[in-house]
């Protein structure tokens, strides 16, 4: 029923101005109490909702923010939502959070319907490593800021990790607790966040005057646990199969750690393995397992700051700002062999 009544039904249910009705809604003080009390009984009576899109387009501007990331599976990226959403509720608006499935063709449909929808801005994590999406959206005006993502080529803003030197941590424990051949279980190449995290790798190998041919690259489609298990389904093929592995995200790590325990293979004693993200599994698991930390809800929050400072300052120019936090290597069983 509530679809179907309108102001003008309040007006009349409760014998008043259409101008009075609105007036209880958006500026109650300056209704009489007893006229208000009798709109307020008329709308509880009626059942009537307002409605957001009519009063966004007279104000101008959304209550919405779009949050789009590659993969709501994925706990890091929850935890991303979580501080977006604790920033946007405190300014008063509302997160609309889509997946885009690591694929950019989702991604491109998502964004044209935060553009239908007039969003008042979007946090956005590339799926599309051309930037091809990121350009057309630009064409709609509406502000954005990249997530897990430095804003490379573009002026807009960005929160994201050091993820080079994320890559070097994880690299520079397994150097230090005596491995010398290393496996880089690396997701699609096309993503920034995993050719930072392999250049980081190869400079810790560097620095342990180690060349580059100690990592032992293998690729995945995808940045999930089947992904993780079927690397870890080759990584047993090897004739000469790395006595360490570094995962580009803790995903993939326990589809490693999955795949070792169904072959016999102990873990950390005959193959170490450091995840990245330090999502909440990752302690919880069967070996515990070693991450580099990334400060998910903090960047979440941060992202949403920066989208907020910018759409509400339309008036005098936003500074764009590129931030990029620290990850922290948190040490656990899974990495520590007797080697």
């Amino acid at each position: 029923m509530s679809q179907s009544v309108g102001i003008k039904d309040v007006a009349r249910a409760a014998g008043v101005s259409v101008g009075t009705v609105s007036n209880v809604i958006n500026r109650p003080d300056s209704v009489a109490s007893e006229t208000r009390a009798r709109v307020l009984s008329a709308i509880d009576r009626l059942g009537y909702v307002r409605s957001e899109s009519a009063r966004q387009l007279r104000a101008g501007r959304s209550r919405i923010m779009g949050l789009l990331v590659l993969d709501m599976g994925n706990p890091f990226f929850v935890d991303v939502a979580r501080g977006a959403e604790r920033a946007a509720r405190e300014a008063g608006l509302g997160v609309m959070v889509c997946n885009s499935g690591q694929s950019a063709g989702e991604e491109a449909e998502y964004l044209s319907l935060f553009a239908e929808q007039r969003v008042r801005g979007v946090l956005l994590t590339p799926a599309d490593a051309t930037g091809r999406n990121i350009q057309a959206f630009r064409r709609h005006g509406i502000p954005f800021v990249l997530v897990d993502r430095v804003a490379e080529g573009t002026t807009e803003c960005s929160v994201s990790v050091d993820d080079v030197a994320g890559g070097a941590l994880a690299v520079r424990h397994l150097v230090d607790a005596g491995h010398r051949s290393i496996a880089y279980v690396s997701g699609p190449p096309g993503f920034n966040q995993v050719r930072d995290r392999r250049a980081g790798a190869l400079e810790a190998l560097a620095e342990a005057g180690l060349g580059p041919d100690r990592l032992r690259e293998l690729p995945t489609e995808r940045l999930d646990v089947a992904a993780g298990r079927d690397a870890g389904a080759r990584l047993l093929g090897l004739a000469d199969r790395p006595t360490a592995v570094f995962c580009a995200n803790d995903l993939l790590a326990l589809g490693v750690l999955q795949a070792m325990y169904a072959a016999g293979v102990g873990v950390p004693d005959d193959l170490a393995i450091v995840g990245y993200d330090d999502i909440e599994f990752a302690a919880a698991a069967a070996v515990p397992l070693t991450s580099v930390r990334q400060p998910a809800v903090t960047m979440g929050a941060l992202a949403a700051e920066l989208l907020l400072e910018e759409t509400e300052t339309a008036m005098t120019p936003h500074a764009h700002r590129r931030v990029v936090l620290q990850p922290e290597l948190v040490v656990r069983r899974s990495s520590l062999s007797a080697r």
